[in-house]
């Protein structure tokens, strides 16, 4: 689609992550064994062939930049367009908090980038939403529908229910009000995915800047309702916006169900990642591994159930692992004992420590920690 480009903020901030987001942006938390989360609608725009995409980062990226690189493993390393990772180009400077209010401040902060985009249309998305999205059907559906802007959204109500938007609509599917901040939700859920042309986002990015609106949502899709044709997408597949540690454990474990693996990894759209030269896992007959994701680089010799290992993890003899999310060069010692429990990259679980929390409270251990 060399009519579209690709816009990703990434630059939010997800208290309820707690320890995983702490020394990281949540677009670069790990996720499924081998992937990040900015992977998932990175990979969806790279399979709709659009060429070039601006990545809107604002603190804590170094990990996020560790991992995109140049875009080489996305084929988004280019001399002209390509993966442009875009710390802001102009800050607020009459507030002492300097980051970003909203989708629309963020956009001001690039507004230079945004006005030598080459692309007549431009997809925005956050950047931690899973999902595996046909966004060529998106675009298309947006060209045929005349609309100014064309929202992903779902009825299948997923994320932090009382933090997003939700649309009412007409029969033809167009948007006649907005709500947000809903306790109870009703309507369409937005997936926080739009498309729309280049020129209606300068103009609103302008119109915004100039009145010290800020919020996407609020200024432009609940105050511009009645001025704008705004068209729902309705997708009804797999998607989980992932903003609690209750949430992201959920959603990781819903990845051992082998209906949704192939949902969100069908073979005609596939989702990339940064690619490291790793061994092959081994798994010790003497140990034991059952309905468990296992990334490449794992020695397993303990016991594994119900359980996602990152590259790299070792389970030594006597452990037990269960119901578990463990990150890449994570250490089990022997005879230890995890159960619904979350680590992060590092970290050292000695011989016959025993950790035990619950599918609805699970317990996060921090980066580089040693229990």
């Amino acid at each position: 689609m060399k009519g579209l480009h690709g816009l990703i903020f990434a630059y939010g901030k997800h208290p309820g992550l707690r320890e995983l987001a702490e020394h990281r942006a949540p677009a670069s938390v790990p996720f499924g064994g081998r992937y990040r989360m900015i992977d998932f609608i990175l990979s969806n725009m790279v399979n709709a062939g659009v060429d070039d995409v601006g990545v809107i980062l604002h603190g804590n990226y170094q990990s996020l930049l560790d991992h995109l690189g140049s875009g080489k493993d996305w084929d988004l390393s280019r001399k002209h367009g390509g993966l442009r990772l875009l710390p802001p180009f102009a800050v607020v400077q009459h507030r002492d908090d300097s980051t970003f209010r909203g989708k629309m401040e963020a956009l001001a902060g690039v507004q230079s980038y945004l006005e030598n985009i080459r692309q007549d249309h431009v997809v925005l998305a956050d950047s931690d939403t899973i999902i595996n999205l046909p966004l060529q059907e998106v675009y298309a559906a947006h060209l045929c529908s005349g609309a100014d802007i064309t929202a992903v959204c779902t009825s299948r109500y997923r994320g932090d229910l009382e933090d997003g938007s939700y649309f009412q609509v007409d029969g033809s599917g167009r948007v006649t009000s907005t709500v947000v901040d809903l306790k109870t939700p009703e309507g369409l859920q937005c997936l926080d995915i739009f498309i729309m042309s280049k020129e209606l986002l300068l103009r609103l990015v302008e119109e915004c800047r100039r009145l010290d609106h800020y919020s996407f949502r609020g200024a432009v899709l609940r105050d511009m309702a009645d001025r704008l044709h705004i068209q729902t997408y309705v997708w009804d597949g797999y998607a989980a916006q992932i903003q609690t540690l209750a949430e992201y454990y959920t959603r990781s474990m819903e990845l051992l169900n082998p209906s949704i693996r192939r949902e969100l990894f069908p073979p005609e759209r596939p989702i990339y990642t940064k690619e490291l030269n790793v061994s092959s896992t081994y798994v010790d007959p003497d140990g034991g591994c059952v309905n468990s994701l296992v990334a490449d680089g794992c020695t397993v010799e303990g016991t594994v159930e119900n359980s996602i290992l990152f590259r790299g993890v070792s389970v030594e003899k006597g452990a037990v692992v269960k119901n578990c999310i463990l990150m890449q060069h994570t250490s089990v010692g022997m005879n230890a004992r995890l159960e619904c429990i979350i680590t992060d990259k590092n970290v050292r679980i000695t011989e016959d420590c025993t950790l035990v929390a619950s599918e609805r409270y699970p317990m996060a251990v921090e980066k580089n920690a040693r229990v």
